[in-house]
């Protein structure tokens, strides 16, 4: 399951950042290969390394392009490709930007082929990549065999799960976190350089009666690792921090580079930046580029301050560049974007413009719940597309990934092909699966499939038990009466009454719809908890479903269309589809940064949704929050639709209350910037006619009748 993947990893179709075709003249002795650039790209490239940099380029303002510039330039001045450090945030970045100055290099030497050699960056690549390199190079000096082993997550959570059994942990009558959970834990703790309490009591606050435990589990889990001469994936920043703790190792590393430069650092995390700052302390030869405003990834461990922080960490300051001209959305649209991002309680001062007028402001859509929402963005798409503008140039963006299940199962009613990223396609989530196949079973015993699924997630039910009981119910006149005459295995013998009584319910033939797959859902609930350790999460989907099985008139026609699935759309797990077909793109806006789309939609921009409920804790999670509008919002080069859904269902409300409550926009949308917007309602209002002419009423002389009536 791919959850908000590397975004540069993410939609490589999506066109690049284009530079204009007319830019601002430069000076009459500016080299050729800068008079392309803007005159803040051209200061942020030839800016003296003497002095530390922090370039501030904001959305669509040619980061990428200006970066490697930057070294192209330093490389024409003199300067050793070998001795250049470039720090990406993916493989494909650091290739990218690597051919890049090859080629810029190469076209200001006057060279016909590309990559000649002359400027080849032996340097460049991740934080991690790098880290592993340096330390196989240090190894004797560190204490490490050269030889030593690097495992991916799966090797670490399992090795993690061997410490936690043989230290007993497994076996407790209260639930100790799993082996994913423990192996997260651990890496937040490491890379936030945050105390074990701290870290427990804000993101793992239901396991922080264990701190003592994990504390011994995680020096268990080192110890481990170290005995078998292996580094996880955390370990490669780790050992390099410390590393670079002794003066003298800092000295001898930061001398091997002349300069270093990085890039996407409002993503950076506490240990990538005290490496930084231990590799360059005086800041000489240091550039770091990104955005403070699109700074999103705190679930990762990445933290605002350290670009907020970077130009008072250094005496003098360092130096600063601002890239404000963008060359992706329309002025209106990029007029919203800044009007939300200026009432931010922190910032660089940073104010998007663009040369691409539009009479076009951006939407913001008010409609009435969420299954509209879903009908009216699949009509702009195909609409949008009927006008000439392919599937593929279109995005739909949201906070959490549950947020597009309504439109998912509108696209497939549809049959507008789609690829979801940042997170598996709702239906084919484990969860979602595993309530479908109890209501698919419940509905047709005889469905092995569904049965076998259902049967498994009983404690004690292994796929030979499952099969038995199928095997009963296939031979069975009365399928209830097989599982009620059928024994129970003693490990699943507790859990067997509740599905017993659940298919006695579900069973009879006027079992009524939705309540019924309300049930199927909290009988659920348990094994839910018993079997995932991030169950809140997974519960939203379920209650999402439910909201969905609702607007169905039956089960039967429920579970039906549910088993369509778009023809051509694809999940984690199945692939994209061919690069010549077209196929809309859903994303969450954490996958969607670095990306771009001729037009846009965000969904459910509603308190609760945007900000999300589970990140208003603190200030800084509110102004995170806040950025991820923002992204989402500076995504769009031609067309924006924000839309605002005023009613929501409500989990666990009585059978007689109200299962709707009407939520309000979200708070990054004041009215102070509304005039920036374009407000509507969908649907439309249906149109007054108008009222036939009245013939004129004749006029009565009310005062004689009533005389009259007297004489």
């Amino acid at each position: 399951m791919l959850l908000d993947p590397d975004p540069s990893a993410v939609l490589c179709d999506a066109p690049a950042v284009k530079q204009p075709d007319t830019v601002d003249a430069a000076a009459p002795d500016t080299p050729a290969y800068l008079s392309t650039l803007n005159p803040e790209q051209r200061a942020a490239v030839t800016h003296e390394p003497a002095a530390p940099l922090l370039i501030i380029a904001g959305a669509g303002s040619g980061k990428t392009n200006t970066l490697a510039h930057r070294v192209a330039h330093l490389v024409l001045g003199g300067a050793d490709p070998r001795r250049i450090l470039l720090l990406t945030f993916s493989r494909r970045a650091a290739s990218e930007m690597g051919r890049r100055v090859e080629r810029i290099v190469d076209q200001a030497l006057g060279m016909q082929a590309c990559g000649a050699g002359r400027a080849a960056l032996t340097w460049s690549g991740t934080f991690h990549a790098i880290g592993a390199r340096l330390l196989r190079e240090y190894a004797e000096t560190l204490g490490l065999s050269p030889s030593f082993t690097i495992c991916d997550r799966g090797d670490a959570a399992d090795l993690m799960n061997v410490v936690r059994h043989d230290l007993g942990l497994s076996a407790q009558a209260s639930r100790f976190p799993r082996k994913e959970t423990c192996l997260s834990i651990y890496s937040r703790v490491v890379n936030t350089q945050a105390p074990l309490e701290d870290v427990l009591k804000h993101w793992f606050p239901r396991y922080a009666m264990w701190t003592d435990a994990l504390r011994g589990l995680f020096a268990g889990y080192v110890q481990a690792k170290q005995k078998q001469q292996v580094l996880d994936y955390d370990d490669l920043l780790l050992y390099w921090a410390q590393a670079l703790a002794e003066p003298a190792l800092a000295q001898d590393m930061g001398a091997r580079f002349d300069h270093v430069l990085v890039d996407e650092y409002q993503d950076t995390n506490a240990l990538q930046a005290a490496i930084l700052l231990a590799l360059k302390p005086d800041g000489r030869g240091l550039t770091v580029v990104g955005d403070d405003a699109q700074s999103i990834y705190a679930f990762r461990g990445a933290t605002v301050r350290n670009i907020l922080d970077f130009p008072t960490q250094f005496t003098p300051a360092a130096d600063m560049v601002t890239l404000s001209r963008n060359y992706r959305s329309t002025q209106p649209i990029l007029a919203a974007a800044n009007a939300v991002i200026g009432l931010a309680a922190e910032r660089y001062t940073k104010d998007l413009w663009s040369e691409r007028g539009s009479a076009e402001k951006p939407e913001i859509v008010v409609v009435n719940d969420e299954a509209d929402q879903a009908r009216y963005v699949v009509e702009q798409i195909l609409s949008r597309r009927e006008a000439g503008l392919a599937l593929l140039s279109q995005a739909v963006l949201f906070r959490a990934a549950d947020h597009s299940a309504q439109l998912e199962i509108e696209l497939v009613r549809r049959n507008i092909p789609f690829v979801k990223f940042g997170g598996l396609k709702f239906l084919e989530s484990t969860h979602v699966k595993d309530v479908l196949a109890v209501v698919r079973w419940l509905e047709n015993p005889r469905d092995r499939m569904a049965g076998f699924r259902s049967l498994q997630l009983l404690p004690g039910v292994g796929p030979k038990t499952a099969a038995r009981v199928l095997d009963a119910v296939e031979i069975a006149t009365e399928p209830l009466f097989a599982l009620e005459s059928f024994e129970a295995p003693p490990a699943a013998a507790e859990a067997w009454p509740d599905l017993l009584a659940l298919a006695r319910s579900l069973m009879a033939p006027a079992a009524p719809w939705p309540s019924a797959f309300e049930q199927v859902v909290a009988w659920y609930q348990p094994h839910l908890e018993r079997l995932h350790d991030d169950a809140p999460a997974r519960a939203a989907d379920l209650q999402q479903l439910e909201r969905i099985a609702a607007t169905y008139a039956s089960r039967e026609r429920f579970l039906t269309e549910l088993t369509l699935d778009p023809p051509d759309a694809s999940s984690d797990e199945s692939g994209v589809p061919l690069r010549d077909e077209d196929y809309l793109i859903l994303s969450t806006i954490h996958s969607a940064k670095g990306q771009e789309w001729k037009a846009v939609y965000v969904l459910n921009a509603v308190d609760g949704c945007m900000p999300s409920d589970l990140a208003t804790g603190t200030t800084e999670e509110i102004e995170e929050e806040r950025r991820l509008l923002y992204v989402a919002m500076t995504r769009a080069r031609d067309h924006l639709d924000i839309v605002v859904p005023q009613r929501f269902y409500v989990h666990q409300q009585t059978a007689y209350g109200d299962r709707h409550v009407y939520a309000s926009r979200t708070r990054f949308l004041p009215n102070r910037v509304m005039p920036l917007f374009h407000s509507r309602s969908w649907p439309p209002p249906p149109p007054v006619a108008d009222a036939p002419a009245k013939a004129p009423l004749p006029r009565l002389d009310l005062a004689g009748r009533m005389r009259d009536m007297w004489k």
